[in-house]
């Protein structure tokens, strides 16, 4: 089973290590699972818990992007919803990615409704200079066309749909499958 691992790097010096499983590698679209996740702590949006510890995640990575966006699950894999995290475009290194979170996320639940998260984070990093004023001109460009392309009902992108839990989990069982031949 090929894995990455993923240094997520958030301003102002915070970094965090993450070994996923690749479970599509194509040019345009990279899919990880990380299940069990190795985050450590529940996550909620408006007193609704949208991440449990342990829960499955599976990550959506576009590597000329500015943003990757994670299916959000509970532990019993029940689907919560879409986070998407305003990034630098990656560095895609072999098996080692490096991300640079710009502090700037969005929440979609099921039904399609949203709502912009951190939006204070990105500010502080903007007015500490962690985040440069072109990079920071850049993500909120990118946070208004996905909030524009989500009203419209083209975000997100359909391919994310087609690669929901069970099918990723279904990638990973038959890629072990495959390396132990």
């Amino acid at each position: 089973m090929p894995q990455v691992e993923i240094h997520y790097r958030r301003p102002p010096d915070r970094l965090d290590v993450f070994v996923q499983d690749l479970v599509v590698d194509r040019s345009e679209l990279k899919v990880t699972l990380h299940d069990p996740s190795t985050v450590g702590t529940a996550i909620s949006v408006n007193d609704r818990v949208i991440f449990e510890p342990e829960a499955p995640i599976v990550w959506f990575v576009f590597p000329n992007g500015w943003y990757d966006l994670g299916r959000f699950h509970l532990k019993d894999g029940t689907f919560t919803g879409y986070y998407v995290n305003l990034i630098a475009p990656p560095l895609l290194e072999d098996r080692t990615w490096t991300m640079f979170d710009l502090c700037l996320d969005l929440w979609i639940d099921p039904y399609g409704s949203f709502q912009v998260l951190d939006q204070d984070e990105f500010d502080e990093a903007v007015d500490r200079h962690w985040i440069d004023p072109p990079t920071a001109l850049q993500a909120r460009r990118e946070l208004e066309r996905l909030v524009t392309e989500l009203r419209a009902g083209s975000f997100p992108p359909v391919i994310v749909a087609e690669f929901d839990l069970e099918r990723a989990r279904g990638l990973r069982a038959w890629n072990e499958a495959a390396s132990r031949k």
